[in-house]
């Protein structure tokens, strides 16, 4: 199926609508050998345990040779497996193991630059005629001998840097040592094209592209235009201080020549019985609307969108952000996540909703309802499962060069991608024998999987039951989504699919409240979470409440 196609044609949706999605982290998942750093055997020793959870694929984030100057995301060759990670053939049985437990895997890949490491950047930049010249953005400097536009690296500084062999700036949006890819060019296009279907061949059910935005720089190098007030952009991060939140990124991102590079990789998927699955991180822009325009039909499936989960979370907030998708996307279909290994834990981000002396517990399985119940794919990233906040690094702990560049303005992601706490016993929280590549959080052992496992009221468990809960209502998986008005701080949207309807109601507050929806409604049972009283036709919330309703047989009214 296109994604334009309308849902109510099929019997049954592709295995990735509604799907939840299990991201890992691999450096901080589990280490099986004791060298301090997480791998894939780790990975395979427990995907019984991710399954457990009830989730329908995994997204490993990138084990490929790397020098691992951006932990990974520096990819010096797409078809290696770097060593501490393991070998192709942990990779084999990683994969044989997951369809085995009825999972989908889905790997992380990085089209848009390599490592300076990778042979294909070692022979472009010898010289301006060899056979690899056009495979970068190269440029001559400008008369002054300064870079060729204003355009900024998110890590900090210009997004050019000078190779004196070619007496040429070459463009990196990201780290110095990320040589940004020429797509433009076939064979650059081709090369990535054939990562693919290696991976593909090896088994991959899709692949989640990163930085998508940046796939194709304006071809005239126009310099960006500066922000037109002091506020930073919404949908950016990386602290308040960062000179890249100055401009517009009006020609550094989001160039018309990303969707026929779309295009390409959504055909070559298309190739293969079930079509293999493609999500795409939209950053740096207006989320809302690249995400609609990369989701059209025969283009990406779903798109990774941060416009929600990069500022403070509220009802207004959730209304309008959530609202203008609607309108925008239409039955293209998005990746909800809340945290990622990018982004500080939402449990830390948002734990104002509970106020001064709140429950971080109950806090967390409010927001896990709220977003296993929008509408797209859920993405749950390692560790939210357990209610993990961020771990407050010292700098002399601290690894990430983002946050190396941006301290003491912004301290980097390494806060959020500690290691797992596995044991409440084991040294380490049983994450590794050996010393952790970053230090574990002091209140994460208490934590630990051992522990939430023996507690029915754990936030484990609550994931564990909603999850299953939630396979059963088919609105909350395929459903349409409309985004209704409700009173502060409730936040209100009724999920529709062939005439199932759920009205799904959030106090996004510590504080009580109440409201009374149009329509008839009856509670839905057995989902585990703090429910709101419902009489006489109006919910009654304490904080932190939900409800979650079905129309009575015979209401047809749509509700508020």
């Amino acid at each position: 199926m296109s994604n334009g196609a309308s849902l109510e044609l099929q019997a049954v949706p592709e295995w990735w609508m509604g799907a939840v999605i299990y991201q890992i982290y691999p450096l901080s998942y589990k280490d099986s050998n004791g060298d301090g750093t997480g791998d894939l055997p780790g990975i395979l020793e427990k995907l019984d345990y991710i399954a457990s959870l009830g989730v329908d694929a995994i997204w490993i984030c990138p084990f490929f040779k790397s020098p691992m100057r951006d932990f990974g995301y520096d990819v010096s060759d797409y078809c290696a497996v770097d060593l501490r990670f393991g070998s192709m053939a942990d990779v084999d049985r990683l994969i044989g193991r997951a369809h085995d437990l009825g999972l989908k895997v889905i790997l992380d890949l990085v089209p848009c630059h390599t490592s300076d490491e990778h042979p294909w950047f070692v022979e472009s930049r010898r010289n301006r005629t060899n056979t690899k010249s056009d495979w970068y953005v190269w440029a001559d400097a400008r008369p002054d001998g300064c870079p060729p536009n204003n355009w900024l690296s998110i890590f900090g500084g210009s997004a050019w840097a000078w190779e004196p062999r070619r007496s040429q700036y070459y463009l990196h949006e990201f780290l110095v040592s990320q040589p940004a890819l020429n797509l433009r060019n076939p064979q650059v296009l081709n090369a990535i094209i054939g990562i693919m279907r290696f991976w593909y061949e090896r088994g991959a059910d899709g692949f989640r592209l990163d930085a998508i935005t940046a796939l194709a720089p304006d071809r005239d190098l126009r310099s960006n235009p500066p922000i037109a007030s002091d506020e930073p952009l919404p949908y950016v991060d990386g602290g308040m201080g960062n000179p890249f939140l100055r401009q517009v990124h009006l020609f550094d991102r989001d160039g018309p020549d990303v969707l026929p590079m779309l295009s390409a990789f959504r055909r070559l998927g298309d190739e293969y019985h079930p079509p293999r699955f493609l999500f795409g991180e939209i950053g740096d822009v207006d989320g809302c609307a690249v995400g609609a325009k990369y989701t059209q039909p025969n283009l990406i499936h779903a798109a990774f969108i941060q416009d929600l989960i990069l500022t403070d979370l509220s009802a207004e907030r959730a209304t309008t952000v959530c609202r203008r998708l609607t309108e925008l996307i239409g039955e293209g279909w998005v990746v909800n996540a809340f945290s990622s290994q990018d982004i500080a834990r939402h449990l830390t981000r948002w734990r104002h909703l509970a106020g001064a002396e709140g429950d971080s517990r109950k806090l967390a399985k409010l927001l896990l309802g709220l977003l296993l119940c929008m509408r797209g794919c859920t993405c749950l990233y390692q560790g939210e499962e357990l209610g993990l906040t961020d771990v407050d690094l010292p700098l002399d702990a601290i690894r990430d060069p983002w946050g190396l560049a941006m301290y003491p303005d912004y301290k980097g992601r390494d806060s959020c991608r500690t290691p797992m706490p596995w044991s409440s016993t084991q040294p380490n929280a049983g994450f590794t024998s050996g010393v952790p590549w970053l230090p574990l959080g002091p209140t994460h052992k208490e934590l630990a999987v051992d522990v939430q496992e023996g507690d029915p009221d754990s936030v484990l468990n609550a994931y564990r039951r909603f999850i299953k809960w939630r396979k059963k209502h088919a609105a909350l998986r395929w459903g349409t989504s409309h985004i209704l008005e409700a009173p502060e701080p409730l936040f209100a949207f009724e999920r529709e699919w062939q005439g199932q309807h759920i009205l799904a109601v959030f106090n996004l507050s510590p504080d009580r409240a109440k409201w009374r929806p149009s329509g008839e409604w009856i509670e839905l049972e057995g989902h585990g979470l703090l429910a709101a009283a419902f009489a006489s036709g109006e919910l009654h919330f304490e904080g932190l409440d939900v409800f979650l309703g079905t129309r009575r047989s015979g209401d047809t009214g749509a509700a508020g």
